[in-house]
């Protein structure tokens, strides 16, 4: 019987049965054949050169696709097992799998752990098998034949269980694997590739189940693009903040207090207080009125909320205080600001009402999910809630955006998207059951962007469960869209809580709530700052602005805390470093430690009333009038980040050189 293809530009064509995709690609061109991989059928990878077996869509993988970089990490995947078989025969294997920028495998070794100490054994045995380049066979096995064939190994037999019958894998000599997903026809495609970490990983991801070691790799069709890979995984090293948050004294993590429950050290705590200031003068200005409110609540307040339907995975168990009572740590302040909202009888000439709160959280992550300061179990959140009438949620929703936008500009935020997340039509069960207010919500959204004349995107499924929301998705520093600041609209909870306020008619009405974060938890943005400026924050935010040096501590010293005071009373942070250590040690540290302003004194500078400024990212210093000097940071701490990019990486290269 024909097979009827469907090519990309929508052409049918006829092709007898057995054709394989291989056949496709040669009907085509000779150049399109020499560069395809493997297959789509309907939007599932096939082997280049197994038979089709039904009619459908069909489209040629290439090399050059993001599709033909999967198939080279699933390949790399195949070939890593195989490799780590030969080398350790009573090695056993989990999961193997292609991921966003590589591949991996997990294995469990009865005679040791593998360690970073063996990627490079490891990886001259794949040289040698992909040199070898022993033909790369597809293979069926049933799954009874699966299991006698793995029956010694515990976790391919619980892949088997789980897996269809037949199915389908691939052998290399005497090594069969069919964890790895649709291959290349040949090993010779990984030419070029890297192993690059070893890491623990739980088998199937539960932390009740044995602790595995996970082997990183990537891999690439071209040596150019492994080199750009390596360069940008060494970028991303670089701006990690987890090792400048530790390089600069920012933060820690103690593993004896808990996983995700960081430790806030001087210098991070100015950082952070410095931008909490900020947003609470921010807000202030701009109408709201801050509170603080309790971080545990009666479970009660969660059940009417919707939270403890919905969110209920994520929130720590509830603590029974034995009398009937049932507190929870809140993972979400809305529930409280509706209880200050809901304080006082409300008149409409109090809104909109604008309530903020730096408002701390806790959230039930699962420790595998933990990293730094990104995905952590505490968190302060910086949340808004706006309480309007009907016909005031346009220009709120504008007035909250221009905020937004205003905040960006000071930390020199510019890269960013706007996204309306709508609930999913087609699955509305997950979400507050309300046609008519969805409709009208997400409409209002969509008019207030319209009316503003800024572009953005339409995401199904994005919303949260009680309306729908703009997201604004800003770019991390490593290229990552994360989303930064929400609005969203929210008909459900004043309903709920029953919300009302006192109209000119004298009625009551119900209040449209409004939830908004500007920069969301302090410690996702803070982490996004440290990448961003790698570790050199502008003057604003720098724990310390200056170090003052003087040449001579005997000569110098009082006027340097002379400059010293002066620079306090100003409202700068500056410190002095009256170590007995040699001049060059004081200032590289200074550079080491990222301070914008390293100041050296000595007799030339004193007797001019001056000092001798290098800043940050800069190689030479200049003398400036001591008095000037100070105003001239003032000005620079009032300009906030709008003064453009750090220099942080020509300095590092500059003092590697050095």
């Amino acid at each position: 019987m024909a097979l009827e293809l469907i090519f990309p530009d929508g052409s049918a064509h006829s092709f007898p049965e057995g054709t394989t995709v291989k056949a496709v690609a040669d009907s085509i061109s000779n150049s399109l054949s020499k560069k395809a991989v493997a297959g789509k059928l309907d939007g599932a990878l096939i082997d280049l050169n197994l038979p089709i077996t039904e009619s459908g869509a069909v489209e040629i993988v290439t090399k050059d696709s993001d599709d033909g970089l999967r198939v080279l990490w699933q390949t790399g995947a195949f070939v890593l097992a195989a490799a780590l078989k030969e080398l350790y025969p009573n090695i056993h294997f989990g999961q193997g799998a292609a991921i966003e920028d590589g591949f991996y495998y997990d294995t469990d070794r009865e005679d040791g752990q593998v360690s970073e100490d063996d990627l490079e054994t490891i990886a001259q045995r794949m040289q040698k098998l992909v040199k070898a380049n022993a033909a790369l066979k597809p293979v069926t096995l049933s799954r009874a034949e699966a299991f006698e064939m793995f029956k010694n190994d515990p976790y391919k037999k619980q892949l088997v269980e789980a897996a269809g019958d037949p199915i389908q894998g691939y052998q290399l000599g005497d090594f069969v694997d069919f964890e790895s997903g649709v291959l290349a026809p040949s090993i010779s495609v990984l030419n070029h590739f890297s192993l690059l970490s070893v890491a623990g990983a739980y088998w199937q991801g539960k932390s009740s189940n044995p602790m595995l070691q996970r082997i990183y790799a990537t891999a690439y069709y071209k040596e150019a693009d492994l080199q750009a890979d390596e360069i940008r995984r060494q970028e991303a090293r670089d701006r990690d903040h987890r090792n400048i948050g530790r390089d600069l004294d920012l933060f820690f993590v103690d593993p004896e207090v808990g996983a995700g429950l960081p430790y806030w050290m001087p210098n991070g705590a100015t950082v952070r207080r410095t931008i909490e200031r900020y947003i609470v003068d921010k807000e202030v200005a701009d109408g709201y009125q801050h509170v603080y409110t309790p971080v545990l609540a009666n479970l009660d307040l969660y059940k009417t909320s919707g939270h403890w339907d919905h969110y209920r995975e994520d929130m720590f168990p509830p603590m029974d205080m034995g009398d009937g009572e049932m507190l929870e740590l809140r993972p979400m302040n809305c529930p409280s600001h509706i209880q200050i909202y809901k304080h006082h009888i409300r008149s409409y000439r109090e809104l909109p009402l604008r309530i903020a709160e730096l408002g701390m959280m806790h959230r039930y992550e699962k420790s595998g999910a933990l990293s730094g300061l990104q995905r952590v179990r505490e968190m302060t959140l910086n949340d808004g809630h706006t309480f309007v009438a009907l016909d005031q949620v346009q220009e709120e929703f504008k007035k909250i955006l221009a905020l937004i936008m205003d905040v960006y500009k000071d930390f020199n935020i510019n890269d960013y998207t706007f996204r309306l997340s709508y609930r999913d039509p087609a699955n509305t069960d997950k979400y507050f059951a309300d046609d008519e207010m969805w409709e009208r919500s997400q409409t209002m959204l969509k008019g207030a962007m319209d009316d503003m004349g800024l572009d953005y995107y339409e995401a199904e499924g994005e919303a949260a469960f009680y309306g729908p929301k703009l997201d604004i998705q800003t770019k991390t520093a490593l290229g990552n869209e994360e989303t930064m600041s929400t609005i969203q609209l929210d008909f459900m909870l004043p309903e709920r809580f029953e919300l009302s306020y006192v109209g000119n008619d004298g009625q009551e009405h119900r209040p449209v709530m409004i939830h908004r974060g500007i920069v969301g938890t302090m410690e996702r943005f803070i982490s996004y700052l440290i990448e961003m400026y790698k570790g050199a924050f502008p003057t604003w935010l720098a724990p310390t602005q200056a170090v003052l040096i003087p040449v001579n501590l005997d000569l110098h010293m009082d006027y340097v805390k002379d400059i010293q005071q002066k620079m306090i009373d100003a409202g700068l942070r500056v410190r002095v470093d009256d170590r007995n250590e040699k001049m060059g040690y004081k200032i590289r540290e200074a550079q080491t430690q990222k301070v914008p302003y390293t100041v050296v004194v000595g007799d030339k500078e004193m007797a001019d009333a001056a000092v001798s400024v290098r800043k940050y990212g800069e190689a030479n210093a200049e003398e400036e009038a001591a008095n000037m000097f100070i105003d001239s940071v003032v000005a620079d701490v009032k300009n906030y980040s709008r003064n453009g990019e750090s220099k942080s990486g020509d300095m590092e290269a500059e003092l590697e050189n050095k």
